[in-house]
């Protein structure tokens, strides 16, 4: 039972004081999980860092689960979750009380106004570095613009689009392995 308060306290510090997303909180982590805890070493967190990526969700949640996972099993990965989202839970129940009456004054709706303009800027920078990271030929030059054109014009889920890309890609490489293949014989 320590433990899994220690686990809770702990992601509860991390979340509470962890501003900027989920690679801001690698220093908390390495100092918390790593150094003091002992509970992983740097080189699963960088791991559980790399599978959170990769998976759905926020990385500082699905970092905390599976620490928690680790030590306690299920209950573990339930505490440790729990105590890295609870802070934000609480700052977002707090503004959500008090938004209404804030937004009324000027200066917070000019300062919503530019931040959203702020934010626009940074998934137009996001998406630059992904089209730079992932445009790799032709191909994939091609099935990133059918992707916008079928998102922006017919309105299709983007999971649909994702899948759909998936398998059209697994069949294009499969198809290019054979030809190749035939070439070489």
């Amino acid at each position: 039972m320590k433990e899994l308060a220690e686990l809770f306290k702990s992601f509860f510090m991390i979340g509470a004081f962890t501003f900027g997303g989920g690679y801001a909180m690698l220093p908390m982590l390495e100092k918390e999980v790593v150094t003091k805890h002992k509970w992983a070493t740097m080189e699963e967190i960088s791991n559980y860092f790399a599978i959170g990526q990769c998976t759905p969700g926020i990385i500082a949640v699905n970092t905390a689960t599976f620490v928690g996972y680790k030590q306690k099993k299920n209950i573990g990965g339930i505490i440790a979750t729990l105590g890295v989202v609870t802070p934000s839970v609480i700052i977002i129940l707090v503004l959500a009380g008090i938004l209404d009456i804030i937004f009324e004054y000027q200066i917070v709706k000019s300062a919503f106004a530019g931040i959203s303009v702020a934010v626009c800027a940074l998934l137009v920078q996001a998406l630059w570095k992904l089209a730079k990271s992932g445009v790799k030929d032709v191909y994939t030059a091609i099935v990133a613009l059918m992707s916008a054109i079928v998102s922006v014009f017919l309105k299709l889920s983007p999971i649909l689009i994702v899948v759909v890309t998936a398998i059209v890609t697994v069949c294009y490489k499969y198809i290019q392995s054979r030809v190749k293949g035939v070439n070489k014989q």
